[in-house]
Order: C-alpha cells, then structure tokens, then sequence
C-alpha cells in the first residue's frame, strides 16, 4: 500500500515541481516577436459603443495579419468585470493559464491590480512604439490619476469632457457647473448623466467636485488622507438641487454615455456631454444627432485623461499581448483611430494643448477641422484630471 500510494503521488509531485514558463523580456523584441507568433490574445475590453468596438475589430485583423497574432474582443460592460476575474485566478493559485491576456484599464481598476499583484511587467517603456509618446513632454502617458504606472500599462488614447447641445433648442448653454444648475432649473427634463459607476457619469460627478470645492489638494491625494464627508459636502449639496430638474426628474438615469446620446438623438435632452471630442460630429456624420448640434468645453475646463491597456500576471500569451500594445502606439493604429469615420479619438501622444497647434498637413487637424465643421466647437479648454 504504501508503495503505491508513493507511485500516485510522484506524477502530482513532478507537477507542482515543474517551474512557471518564464515570461517573455519585453526588451528583447525579436523574441517577443517570435514567441507571440500564433497566439491567441483575448482582449477584455469595454463594448459600449459600436464604433469602439468597430476599431477593435480592425486591429484584430492588422494584427493577424502582419504578426499572425489571433485577437478576440471580449467585450464586457464594466472593467472590474476583468479585474475581477484575474482576481478569482490568483486566489485560486492560476500563475500562467488565466483567461485574460489584455485589458483596456485606467483609474481605480489599474490601482487594484497594481496593488494586489496581478500585473505583469514593467514593459511598456519597452515597446518599440513607447518613444512616440514622449513621456518627457507628457507626463500623464505614464501616470494614471496620479499614480505612477511604472512601465505596468501602456497608453493608447485620451479623452477630455466635452459638452454638445442642440443650436436650435439652446442659445446660450452654460459655461460652468453653477450655470449649468441654472439652466437646469430653466430647462427642466432636458440635460441628464449616465447612472454611476458608468464612467462616464462618475467622471462628471469629479468634473462638479472640482468646481465646487474649495479644497482641491485633497483631490489629489489619497482619500484616507483628508475629512472625506467635508471634502465632497459641495458635491451633494448640488446633487440634491440639480436632481429634481433632470431627465424624468432625477429618478431614472441612462445607462451609459451613448444612451445619453440616443436620448439627444430622439430629441428628450437638449444638453448632454461625452468623454470623446470628436463624438458630436461622428453621430451628426451618421445621422445620430442633428445638424444643429454643437460642441465645447467649459470655461475652467473639463477633466480629461490617457487611457491604457495592461497584461495580467496570469496571462499565458504575454508575448501576443505585448505586441498588440505596441501595435496599438503605431502611426497607423493611432492614425486610423483619429479618422471621424472609424472613432475619432485623439492619438495618445498629442496633448490637448499641441491639438490646437497641429501642423495643417497633420490628420489630426484635418479631422479637428473636419469635427468643427460637422458639430463646430467653442473653443478649447486645457484638461485636468484628478485623483480617481
């Protein structure tokens, strides 16, 4: 008995000696290259809109067709979806067999995983792309809502609070937080945001904060490092006034972002606002929105941030994804990201600020021009972003 009890133990014993396959070393790429040759990459992105995912599906085929690489959008609603599930793996002991290769991150989702251990890396400043985004003149390619990425993300695209109304329903739409109140209690039912945690309406709630606050530092700091309550007092006090004058009267709010867009579009709101610039006029092109809309920034400014995309611990095809993050820097990925027709999403090497000095030849300004002329802006405002 004992000898064979000894037999069925070597083969469970051979396999929890047998080492972890070692990770690729990102700063040798033609390795990289080799290794990612005929994997299978699953990318756990957000599937909100259809033109995201539209983009997504052409970087799918770029990538299996230049690297051989087969990339799979998996597409979920809510990032902490991904987070989650790499967080169930490293509890359940899973170090190189996990599910998710690459996930489109930022914020608080990023500061998890970082904090818990379930990112591989650093090897974004590895990617032959990375240079192109001169971390050196823009700092926040490598710090996400303060805190450093530290080479454990890779930046692929920015986006900036952008207000849009309808020209023909509003003459004057508010430049700031408090006339926006206003013009909510003189336009009841028609300006609304996206239920929380929709990004895009937790990212307005910051945008009010801002305004309302007088203690920016706080903003800016870890959260148990100040009189929260006292902090965000502004915040309700202006929630509680603005809510009886939404959309159906503050009991019921869209779903995301481009649900508040549908509700613009079917004529319910005359004033809304998206997290992508160039939103407005892509969904005029596509006969989403009136002629008459129109785009612009508040006057102090709206927030704005870089987007990342970021490898598990526990995935398998590293190699893959590394390759399809550095593709995703590339002129051509960046370049086609910008057209109207595909997304219209800034490149993520361009500052808010050098946008409004873009070379005339550049795509850029021409898609910049071609945006003002389809849903004409206000003018610009520099982005701020604060503490997630």
């Amino acid at each position: 008995m004992p000898i064979r009890l000894l037999a069925a133990a070597a083969p469970i014993a051979l396999l929890l000696s047998c080492p972890v396959a070692a990770a690729p070393d990102p700063t040798d790429w033609e390795a990289v290259l080799d290794e990612a040759h005929g994997q299978n990459v699953y990318w756990y992105a957000w599937a909100g809109d259809q033109r995201t995912n539209g983009y997504i599906d052409w970087v799918a085929g770029r990538v299996e067709e230049r690297f051989d690489i087969a990339l799979t959008h998996v597409k979920i609603g809510d990032t902490a979806e991904a987070v989650s599930r790499v967080l169930a793996e490293k509890q359940a002991g899973n170090q190189d067999d996990g599910n998710v290769d690459l996930i489109w991150i930022n914020g608080e989702n990023f500061a998890t995983m970082k904090a818990n251990d379930l990112l591989f890396g650093p090897f974004a400043e590895a990617l032959p792309n990375f240079a192109l985004t001169r971390p050196e003149h823009n700092p926040e390619v490598v710090t996400d809502f303060t805190l450093p990425t530290e080479g454990y993300e890779s930046p692929w695209g920015r986006a900036q609070i952008t207000f849009y109304y309808d020209s023909d329903e509003v003459q004057a739409p508010p430049q700031d937080i408090h006339a926006l109140l206003e013009w909510a209690e003189a336009n009841p039912g028609r300006f609304t945001y996206p239920r929380i945690p929709d990004f895009t309406g937790s990212t307005f709630l910051k945008q009010a904060l801002i305004a309302l606050t007088d203690e920016d530092e706080p903003l800016y700091a870890p959260v148990d490092e100040s009189d929260f309550a006292a902090v965000t007092a502004p915040l309700w006090d202006y929630l509680d006034a603005l809510h009886p004058h939404l959309w159906r009267s503050g009991r019921q709010f869209p779903a995301t972002g481009p649900e508040m867009r549908s509700l613009m579009g079917d004529g319910e709101l005359s004033l809304a606002f998206t997290f992508y610039p160039s939103e407005p006029a892509a969904a005029v092109a596509d006969y989403e929105l009136p002629p008459s809309t129109r785009s612009y920034v508040l006057d102090e400014g709206t927030l704005g941030n870089v987007h990342f995309v970021a490898i598990p611990y526990s995935s398998p095809h590293k190699a893959g994804a590394m390759v399809v993050a550095d593709f995703l820097l590339s002129p051509e990925a960046q370049a086609h990201k910008q057209d109207l027709d595909v997304w219209g999403i800034a490149p993520c090497w361009m500052s808010p600020a050098s946008m409004t000095t873009a070379r005339p030849s550049s795509p850029w300004t021409r898609a910049t021009r071609r945006c003002c002329r389809q849903a004409p802006c206000n003018g610009h405002s520099p982005n701020r972003t604060p503490a997630g």
